[in-house]
């Protein structure tokens, strides 16, 4: 372990996480009743006292990998496809 690093911290951090993903739950909460009543004709726009929520829906698209890798094979699609490194720390409750 580095020793930069000590037991608080980690703790912290952990502390930390477990009150964003109970704060990301709240406003998926209230994302979810917007976009519920808007779906249903209720109103697009949302206005607070502070901050203002608009709902909007678009169409989106997909890369099918799959289709392409089985019409066209693996080493077509590692010729489109691009590699990156990425790092994480996950955090977990003991």
């Amino acid at each position: 372990m580095n020793n930069d690093l000590n037991l608080n911290s980690v703790d912290t951090l952990g502390s930390l996480l477990a009150q964003i993903a109970d704060l990301t739950k709240q406003a998926e909460a209230i994302k979810d009743a917007i976009k519920e009543s808007a779906s249903k004709g209720g109103a697009k726009v949302v206005e607070g006292a502070i901050f203002k929520a608009t709902y909007s829906d678009s169409n989106v698209t997909t890369f099918d990998k799959d289709k392409f890798i089985a019409k066209f094979g693996a080493t077509e699609y590692a010729n489109y496809t691009k590699t990156s490194a990425r790092f994480t720390v996950k955090v977990t409750s003991r």
